[in-house]
């Protein structure tokens, strides 16, 4: 995964220490992911099946050539990103504009950069953002508050093994509340709740997109929440899905830049400490 160089105000991110690799990230993340998907399907109906059928088939189909080429053994980091892609895309969405928009997030959002891990980018997220961006008129799903419920386990899964960040939800949330008011919205727990939950667990705090240092976190997580807002204005209590997608777009490019600035703060204030260190010696 995706890991900053280590610094005493920052940890690389917690799995790593549990000796956690990507295969069993993606195990896991599968596991937080299945009951937000089964509700999505029993909200929506078998369309959701098929919808994961065709994202899984474009996903491993691009996973399996580039592990081919590559000579690398084959993986199934695909399944989680056809996950989300089946609770966020509607039923009414094509089947060859599912497999196409999923193609290009993994190729373009992992694999170029070497595969899971390697990037800066969630597959998912970019798969959706070329989904709308490419066919305007899709509003993504993901906001109802089953599903929003059924994402309260795999949050707490993936928070007590370290994959997702507290730091990154906290800041997110206390982020988007104070732009919303800001901007005079009109917000509603359950309604607003809702519309959050799934976008902030399983798209903002993923590993790959998010940033890895703690104190680049609460930036990160703070840049996804009012950028939600902004992009949400006027959008009412149940904010658009189409807007925590783009935010969380926006906020991972900006987030190694997050990183590596809190990395050179750091080493600058160790060589002031060091150089004060040398001259009382002196």
């Amino acid at each position: 995964m995706r890991i900053a160089p280590h610094t005493s105000m920052s940890a690389h991110p917690p799995f790593l220490h549990l000796g956690w690799g990507p295969a069993r990230v993606t195990l896991v993340q599968a596991a937080a992911l299945a009951a937000p998907a089964i509700a999505a399907g029993i909200l929506r109906g078998p369309g959701v099946a098929t919808t994961l059928a065709a994202a899984l088939i474009a996903a491993l189909f691009w996973e399996g050539l580039f592990a081919l080429v590559r000579h690398r053994a084959l993986t199934a980091h695909g399944l989680t990103t056809a996950l989300i892609v089946a609770v966020m895309v509607p039923v009414s969405v094509p089947l060859w504009q599912v497999g196409l928009t999923v193609t290009m997030g993994v190729v373009l959002g992992e694999l170029v950069f070497g595969g899971r891990g390697f990037g800066f980018l969630s597959s998912a997220v970019t798969a959706l953002a070329l989904l709308v961006f490419s066919f305007p008129g899709v509003e993504l799903e993901g906001g109802e508050a089953w599903v929003a419920v059924a994402s309260l386990p795999g949050a707490a899964l993936l928070l007590a093994g370290g994959l997702i960040s507290w730091q990154v939800l906290l800041s997110a949330g206390a982020a988007f509340v104070l732009a919303a008011l800001v901007q005079g919205e009109a917000l509603a727990p359950v309604a607003t709740g809702s519309a959050l939950i799934f976008g902030l667990v399983f798209l903002a705090c993923d590993p790959i997109g998010a940033a890895s240092t703690n104190p680049g976190r609460w930036l990160y997580g703070a840049l996804v929440g009012g950028l939600i807002a902004l992009f949400g204005a006027g959008s009412g209590p149940e904010i658009s899905a189409n807007a925590v997608v783009f935010a969380v777009l926006l906020a991972s490019i900006f987030a190694p830049l997050f990183d590596q600035l809190v990395v050179l703060q750091n080493a600058r204030r160790r060589a002031r400490r060091a150089g004060r260190a040398g001259r009382s010696h002196g």
